[in-house]
């Protein structure tokens, strides 16, 4: 099979783009109706699984270092131990606990249900 040498490519001319008019949008004041959602409908989110994510620490390092970890090395954490672990619900802060086991698997004991989500502390 014989390969043929590729085509010349032209380059692209770039053409602006054509001028847009722009307009604020002027839409209707939302009124609250007072409507509300049945309880019986929630139900379905009470089923619905949402992934919690733990967050131990940290740490930083020059890539010099990362590249020569294997097997058996550890990894200092930026944290101290006994300090709180961060709960994390949708990329947002929102508890604080601590590092227990349970059984043969690690858990958290939550110790504060932050006001505000993300809030730090």
């Amino acid at each position: 099979m014989t390969q043929l040498p590729p085509e010349p490519v032209e380059p692209e001319t770039a053409t602006p783009p054509a001028a847009v008019e722009v307009q604020e949008a002027r839409l209707p004041e939302a009124v609250d109706t007072g409507a509300r959602v049945p309880q019986g409908q929630f139900d379905i989110l009470m089923d619905t699984t949402v992934e919690i994510t733990a967050i131990l620490g940290d740490a930083r390092m020059p890539a010099r270092d990362l590249l020569q970890l294997g097997p058996g090395a550890v990894v200092k954490l930026e944290k101290q131990a006994g300090e709180p672990v961060d709960l994390i619900l949708n990329g947002v802060r929102f508890a604080r606990g601590t590092l227990v086991v349970v059984g043969d698997r690690l858990g958290i004991r939550i110790r504060e249900i932050l006001a505000t989500p993300g809030a730090s502390g």
